[in-house]
């Protein structure tokens, strides 16, 4: 990746373009667009730029992983239910250089049992689950401390 680029990847998975319709009694109210605007104020004021991508389609957010590799520094992903069994997700993010958090907005392991298993965890930096909006923020908090504070 360019020396001194500081940008990362923002990547959500199935169903996340319906946030803030979609069971806000576990989502929440707010829109994918409001979730994007703050991870961009986050990553501003740390001088990182985003690159914020949304897909129905596993093998397009394999795609957006794969360009991502050599330009962006991280990724934080929410892959909504591929979370589970989206082995070529596992396979891209195993491929990827850099740094990855996985987030989610609800706690899965609160929910059905299917959702208590990450295919993405093993490959992934760290997860966070459970602190809805907050849990971009600690994402981004996450993504600033593997990178190392001033490193370019």
């Amino acid at each position: 990746m360019p020396a001194g680029s500081r940008s990362l990847l923002l990547l959500h998975g199935p169903n996340l373009n319906l946030l803030g319709e979609r069971e806000p009694e576990t989502y929440g109210a707010a829109t994918l667009d409001e979730y994007v605007d703050v991870v961009r104020i986050a990553c501003a004021a740390e001088g990182i730029e985003v690159e914020a991508a949304q897909s129905n389609a596993e093998g397009d957010l394999v795609d957006h992983i794969h360009r991502a590799r050599g330009v962006h520094r991280a990724i934080i992903v929410n892959p909504g239910a591929l979370t589970h069994y989206a082995w070529s997700l596992h396979d891209a993010f195993a491929a990827f250089d850099g740094v990855v958090i996985e987030v989610h907005i609800s706690n899965p392991n609160a929910r059905e049992p299917w959702r208590h298993t990450s295919v993405v965890a093993p490959v992934a930096d760290g997860t966070i689950v459970g602190f809805g909006m907050l849990g971009y923020e600690l994402a981004v908090q996450a993504v600033v401390s593997l990178l190392g504070a001033g490193d370019g």
